[in-house]
């Protein structure tokens, strides 16, 4: 693997850079810009020559007005909370509410959108973030730093570690979306999907989580063998359609905080096989529902609705308001890690 950095990618309001970061390897390639920590490419030597399978802008100013996390590290909590509140220790903490009444993606300034701290190092691209006490009303200064690399086997690995002087909530999670055919080359319904989950975690219509786990047997959910998107995301379902598609968590199988298979994709079209491997509990499985009216996308190219779909590794969305899911809890002291694959392959 070979990391450098290539230059500005463009600069804040404040006049502070943005800095892009390349990490090559043998047939696989991602570059990374400060701002958000977001992987803004993924190319991968296909068939017919590379092909870049995430989905981006080619400005900085696309990205902070895109409002779509495309690539970007999200946190402090990754997916939803209720009413943006919580209790912790026996206080209740309100948090900032921008996805309606609830709380996304760590608030209105959450770490997609900050400035990261990048350093070269022999294992990767390193990038570090201070998040202050009271950071979109979440508790305690938390240190978070997240590790992009290219390993022995041309797997793009994200690895993250996170530390707090006080308990606090911590999900972190990455939002590319993907697609095998190459960003902006049509919409992603004919790609099959096959998650390693035998259960997911219904919502409501805000998308809420809270508490039930239910079997996917015998529902459009069940993605447990490869079947196109399309198959299924507009069947009369209500989970489908509450979501206006595939919008939900599922339970991937095994043990929490050992590395494991969790999510499988294939794009006949091109021949890219995607695989992801996970230490996180959950997966959310999103199709990109509410892709249009973003910018133009790398090369002038236009995402509409389901032109990618997302694999977040996470905790469950709302688990902390829901007791019996696993707890996204950071106590003071403590180290948050974990780590996920992405492993493309030309078949």
């Amino acid at each position: 693997m070979k990391v450098f950095e290539k230059g500005v990618f463009g600069s804040m309001p404040s006049g502070e850079p943005v800095r892009v970061f390349r990490l090559e390897g043998t047939h696989l390639r991602a570059e990374v810009i400060t701002y958000g920590a977001i992987l803004r490419i993924l190319e991968v030597d296909g068939k017919n020559g590379p092909v870049d399978v995430a989905l981006g802008y080619d400005s900085l100013e696309d990205y902070r007005r895109g409002g779509k996390y495309l690539g970007a590290i999200v946190g402090r909590c990754a997916n939803r909370i209720e009413d943006g509140k919580f209790t912790l220790d026996g206080t209740v903490y309100t948090l900032v509410q921008n996805d309606g009444q609830n709380h996304l993606h760590g608030g209105l300034s959450g770490f997609s959108d900050r400035i990261w701290t990048p350093s070269i190092c022999s294992d990767g691209l390193h990038l570090t973030l201070e998040s202050p006490d009271g950071d979109e009303g979440y508790p305690g200064c938390l240190r978070v730093e997240v590790v992009y690399a290219i390993d022995e086997n041309d797997a793009l690995s994200i690895s993250y570690q996170a530390a707090c002087d006080q308990d606090t909530v911590c999900n972190l999670t990455n939002h590319t979306y993907f697609n095998l055919a190459g960003a902006g080359n049509g919409d992603i319904l004919s790609q099959e999907v096959q998650l390693l989950a035998d259960f997911y975690t219904p919502t409501d219509a805000e998308s809420i989580p809270h508490g039930m786990v239910l079997p996917v047997d015998g529902t459009p959910m069940d993605l447990r063998e490869p079947v196109p998107i399309g198959a299924h995301i507009d069947d009369d379902f209500e989970q489908l359609k509450l979501a206006g598609g595939y919008d939900h968590n599922w339970v991937v199988r095994g043990d929490p905080g050992k590395l494991r298979p969790a999510a499988r994709a294939l794009c006949h079209e091109s021949g890219l096989l995607l695989e992801v491997w996970s230490t996180q509990p959950g997966v959310q499985f999103y199709t990109g529902n509410f892709l249009a009216g973003s910018p133009a996308g790398k090369g002038g190219k236009m995402y509409p609705n389901r032109a990618g779909f997302c694999l977040e590794m996470q905790a469950f969305p709302n688990a902390v308001n829901c007791p019996s899911f696993p707890q996204p809890i950071l106590p003071k002291g403590a180290v948050y890690q974990q780590k996920t694959l992405f492993v493309l392959k030309q078949l």
